[in-house]
């Protein structure tokens, strides 16, 4: 009973439009209401939600990316990426593509990859011929691979939602080859939908211009290097490296590409606060969520619901994949990491699936969702910048979806895709 009142409150105010942590604070009041259970403890709930030493790493990263934003360092990306993979047919579809990959390495944002490069790639691609609702549905559902790609801060919140024993520096590992699998299948798609369409086919500049974009990108990339190389080295910490990405950005936006000016600081400043207050009050809320789930016992009833379907594997990993995929259409990322992680990665440990393997499954899985209406709020931003209605995005974007539900299952039924390098870091 309580549980379905909870449920049943927390949709009604999704469905009204409540924004998505105050719909999940509030049904968790409503809750504590019934149960008879101090307000009080949910504003500890929140509290303690947030107050975990491995989040502070996401305001630096947020922060990272903003700058990387600002300082131009998308369109040096965009540019190698131009010379790497402009030649085929649609070429700038594989472009946008590779950028994204490039750029998820640097920022681990999808909203700040589908800004960043939407604004630069659109227009060009609008302007050589290309129909905008291609351009929207390839630059949006490509971010998706910089949530594989480390850095990721979402990666971050799933660590902290696993509990102790989830290494942050093994789930940055893990997401690379995913990460390059899943942007393979989207240039896939979106080569075929460009060959569909006749859509141009591009030239290779030669190799002058490709090493000339190279060495302009080249100290916007590193880094990725530095964070995930100075934390696989045992350099510093997770924390550590996302405070050294913002000072290293600086430094390259402002001394080496000199396009970071003080305007600009404070405008990435600006929204890094924004952005950063929004996430970890979702996480605080989608907290206390979570624990009043966990005092209704629901992991285990869902366990028991499951497993009274089907004891087979792999039913059961497309059973909690359709859940998630079906939670992601209209609930965002964050809150979703810490309110399922602790309801199915006790169900995937109990089948041998390693936890940073299933950690993997759920980025691609819940980033799927930033890009499904009717609450992809990825989308909603490709199609904001491509001056695009979110409904006539819809209608051409299923080759996309195609390509991302694909990938899913592989990284899903193949773990040595996300195992391999990690165990090859464990020294296994």
């Amino acid at each position: 009973m309580e549980l379905a009142i909870l449920l049943g409150a927390l949709v009604l105010f999704l469905a009204i439009g409540v924004p998505v942590a105050f719909a999940l604070l509030g049904a968790t009041l409503l809750a504590f209401f019934i149960l008879d259970i101090p307000a009080m403890v949910a504003i500890q709930r929140v509290a303690s939600g947030m107050s975990v030493f491995s989040l502070m790493a996401i305001p630096f990263f947020i922060f990272a990316g903003e700058l990387m934003h600002r300082a131009r360092i998308a369109e040096r990306i965009v540019h190698i990426a131009e010379a790497a993979f402009g030649r085929a047919r649609g070429g700038l579809g594989q472009v946008d593509v590779g950028a994204s990959m490039l750029f998820g390495a640097v920022s681990g944002s999808a909203v700040a990859s589908v800004s960043a490069l939407g604004s630069t790639l659109m227009p060009m691609m609008k302007k050589r011929g290309y129909d905008p609702d291609y351009a929207v549905n390839v630059t949006s559902t490509a971010s998706v691979v910089g949530l594989l790609i480390p850095p990721s801060h979402n990666m971050i919140i799933y660590a902290a939602a696993a509990g102790v024993g989830v290494s942050i520096g093994e789930l940055f590992v893990a997401g690379i080859i995913p990460g390059i699998v899943t942007g393979g299948m989207l240039m896939l798609a979106a080569w075929l939908v460009a060959v569909k369409r006749g859509y141009p086919k591009g030239s290779f500049p030669g190799w002058p211009a490709f090493l000339k974009a190279f060495i302009e990108a080249f100290p916007g990339l590193m880094t990725a290097v530095i964070i995930v190389g100075g934390i696989l080295g045992g350099f510093f910490t997770a924390t550590e490296s996302s405070a050294i990405a913002v000072i290293y950005t600086i430094i390259v936006g402002a001394v080496v590409y000199r396009s970071l000016n003080f305007k600009a600081f404070m405008e990435a400043t600006l929204a890094a606060v924004r952005t950063t207050g929004m996430v970890l009050f979702i996480i605080g809320a989608a907290s206390a969520f979570g624990w009043i789930l966990a005092i209704l016992e629901t992991p285990g009833q869902l366990a028991g619901m499951i497993t009274a379907i089907t004891d087979n594997p792999i039913l059961i990993l497309l059973i909690i994949n359709l859940i998630l995929l079906a939670l992601g259409t209209f609930m965002d990322m964050s809150p979703l990491i810490v309110i399922t992680t602790p309801i199915f990665l006790p169900m995937a440990v109990e089948l041998g699936i390693d936890p940073v393997h299933f950690g993997i499954i759920m980025m691609l899985n819940l980033g799927i969702g930033l890009v499904t209406p009717p609450v992809g709020s990825v989308l909603f931003v490709g199609a904001a910048v491509g001056g695009m209605k979110m409904e006539d995005t819809v209608k051409t974007i299923w080759p996309f979806y195609g390509a991302l539900i694909v990938a899913l299952f592989m990284i899903t039924y193949l773990p040595f895709l996300s195992m391999g390098l990690v165990e090859l870091m464990r020294g296994g």
